[in-house]
């Protein structure tokens, strides 16, 4: 009976390695084995999977951009202007990303008319001054 003891591990071939786990970036990927020998012939102490870390292309990193700002005063006094608002970008786009949208917006505003009459230039420009 002591021959049994010798029977060596009956294992399948290794399987193909699996796909990486992720699909950009860093992952893991496995393959696996069968034991085809019975297992009261003895231990088996083989491996039966094995695992790996994989590297596929980088993720892509997409725009991010922080909130609008208010939007400014109107650019003029009086008629007709306009005011803008901005956002900053947080993160650039990289490795494919989504390219960051417009960061400056502009809308008309208009102030109280213009008064037109004679002399009235004249007289703002003094009480500016």
């Amino acid at each position: 009976l002591s021959t049994l003891d010798t029977i060596p591990c009956l294992l399948s071939p290794w399987s193909e390695w699996s796909d990486c786990s992720v699909t950009c970036g860093k992952g893991m990927r496995t393959r696996q084995r069968m034991l085809k020998s019975a297992a009261e012939l003895g231990d088996c102490n083989e491996e039966l999977e094995q695992a790996e870390k994989c590297m596929l292309p980088e993720c892509p990193i997409d725009c991010e951009l922080t909130e609008w700002s208010q939007w400014s005063e109107c650019n003029t006094s009086c008629g007709k202007g306009h005011m803008i608002r901005t956002r900053m970008i947080k993160i650039e786009p990289q490795f494919g990303g989504t390219a960051c949208p417009e960061t400056v917006q502009r809308t008309k505003c208009r102030v109280r008319k213009c008064l037109r009459g004679p002399g009235m230039e004249k007289r703002r420009w003094k009480e500016a001054r």
